[in-house]
C-alpha cells in the first residue's frame, strides 16, 4: 500500500501547525505516513524570502487561532544555527517511532531560541543531516513541490493544513480510513458566510490587490463582491502587473501545483475552471487600460470578473481585439470605449503605486485584501479573515 509522504521543514511556521495533526492523521489514516526533513525553498520558490518569512509568521498565528493550536506571533525566525539544530534532531527523530511528539518538542524549542533543550536533544550527525536533507529535497522536487508543510500521496499534493481536508476526503473515498475515524475533518474548511448583519452604519474600505494573470485571484473575486456588497464596504480594485512581468520567477512546479490547486479549488466554490488562455504580457497590460477606464464608470468590477473568468475559464484571449471586446461586452462596454482606453497608459504609473501599497503590507501577491488599511491577508484561503474584519469594522452581529 502507497504511504503517505510528510515534508517537514524545521523552520517553517506551517509546518510546524502541521505537527499538531499528524497525530489525529496517523490515528485515522491506513497508510502509514513518513517523514521527510526538507530545507526551505530556494529562491526562485521563495523570491521575496524576508516578506515571505515574517507573513507565514503572522498568518500562523491566524490560522492557528481558528484551529485551536499552539503558537504566537510574538516570535522571530529561528537563528540558522539554531535551525541547523533543530533540523539534525528532527532527522533523528523521524528515525524512530513517535516522530509527531518528538518533532513538536523540537519545534517548540527552537521557536522560542531554546539552544540548551536543542542541544540535549539525540541529534544525527552533520554528515547524515546533510544526506537526509538533500535526499528529502530531492524527492520533493521529483514529486512535484517545493515547500515544507506539505503532504503527498499517489502522485497528489496538498499544501499545509488548508489542504488536509482533501487527503482526508481521498482516503475515506478509497475506503484508507479506519473504521473509527471521525467522519469530520481535523482542519475544517472556514470560507464566506455572509450570516451576521452589519448594525453601526460604517462603509469600511476593502482594498484587493489583484493581479488578473492569477487564477486565485479568478476564484476569489466572485466571493469578495459578495463580501463587501454583504457589509456594505467600498471594494477598491488595486490591480498590479503578475509577478512574473514584474522579474519575480514562477519556476515550472510551483505554476503547476498551482494550477492543480486551483482546479480542485474552483470546483470546491463551484466556479469553472481549465480553459485557459495565459494572459502574461498584452493580454493583462490590456485589460488593466480597459479596467483603469472602467472603475470610474462604476463598471470596474463586472469587467474584472469578465476578464478573469474568460481568460481563466472560458479560453478566451484578451491579446485578441476580438477577445478583449467580448470581454468588455459582457461587463457593459462598447467598442470605442475598448478602443479609446488602449491608447491611454496612465493605469502604469497607478499599478506601482498600488505595488507599493500593497508592499507597505509586507507582501507582494496576488490576491490580497486589507480592511480600513489595516492588516492585510494574503490568498483566497483567508476570506474568513477578511470577513472577520469586516464584522469588526461594522458591529456586524448574528441575527
Amino acid at each position: 500500500m502507497s504511504e503517505i509522504h510528510y515534508f517537514h521543514q524545521a523552520d517553517d511556521p506551517y509546518s510546524h501547525l502541521c505537527l499538531q495533526a499528524l497525530d489525529a492523521l496517523e490515528a485515522r489514516a491506513v497508510p502509514a505516513i513518513k517523514v521527510h526533513i526538507v530545507p526551505p525553498p530556494d529562491d526562485a520558490a521563495a523570491p521575496e524570502r524576508a516578506r515571505l518569512i515574517h507573513w507565514s509568521i503572522r498568518d500562523a498565528g491566524t490560522l492557528a487561532r481558528r484551529l485551536g493550536l499552539s503558537w504566537s506571533e510574538n516570535v522571530a525566525q529561528p537563528d540558522p544555527a539554531l535551525t541547523a539544530l533543530a533540523g539534525a534532531a528532527l532527522v533523528d527523530a523521524a528515525k524512530r517511532g513517535g516522530f509527531p511528539a518528538a518533532a513538536l518538542k523540537i519545534g517548540e524549542a527552537l521557536w522560542r531560541g531554546d539552544s540548551s533543550s536543542l542541544k540535549a536533544m539525540p541529534a544525527a550527525d552533520a554528515v547524515e543531516t546533510d544526506a537526509a536533507l538533500t535526499a528529502a529535497a530531492k524527492l520533493r522536487t521529483e514529486t512535484g513541490h517545493y515547500l515544507g508543510g506539505t503532504f503527498y500521496f499517489e502522485k497528489e499534493w496538498y499544501w499545509g493544513l488548508d489542504r488536509l481536508h482533501y487527503l482526508e476526503a481521498r482516503l475515506r473515498a478509497a475506503g484508507l480510513m479506519k473504521p473509527d475515524a471521525p467522519e469530520s475533518a481535523i482542519a475544517p474548511v472556514t470560507d464566506v458566510e455572509l450570516k451576521a448583519v452589519p448594525t453601526n452604519g460604517a462603509t469600511p474600505t476593502l482594498d484587493y490587490f489583484f493581479s488578473f494573470r492569477s487564477p486565485y485571484t479568478w476564484i476569489s473575486i466572485p466571493r469578495i463582491r459578495r463580501l463587501a456588497k454583504h457589509y456594505g464596504a467600498d471594494l477598491r480594485l488595486r490591480f498590479i502587473l503578475p509577478m512574473v512581468m514584474r522579474g519575480l520567477p514562477v519556476p515550472p512546479p510551483k505554476s503547476r501545483y498551482i494550477m492543480f490547486d486551483t482546479k480542485r479549488e474552483a470546483d470546491r466554490v463551484g466556479l469553472p475552471f481549465g480553459k485557459i488562455v495565459d494572459p502574461r504580457g498584452a493580454a493583462t497590460e490590456r485589460g488593466i487600460a480597459v479596467l483603469a477606464k472602467a472603475i470610474p464608470l462604476g463598471r470596474g468590477e463586472d469587467f474584472a470578473e469578465s476578464f478573469l473568468r474568460a481568460v481563466w475559464s472560458e479560453g478566451v484571449d484578451g491579446a485578441t481585439d476580438a477577445g478583449l471586446h467580448q470581454i468588455a461586452a459582457r461587463a457593459g462596454l462598447d467598442s470605442p470605449f475598448v478602443e479609446e482606453a488602449l491608447k491611454d497608459e496612465s493605469w502604469r504609473p497607478v499599478a506601482e503605486a498600488n505595488r507599493q501599497a500593497l508592499f507597505t503590507h509586507g507582501l507582494w501577491g496576488a490576491p490580497t485584501l486589507s480592511v480600513n488599511g489595516g492588516k492585510a491577508h494574503w490568498g483566497q484561503d483567508r476570506l474568513w479573515a477578511v470577513e472577520n474584519d469586516l464584522i469588526a469594522a461594522t458591529a456586524a452581529k448574528l441575527p
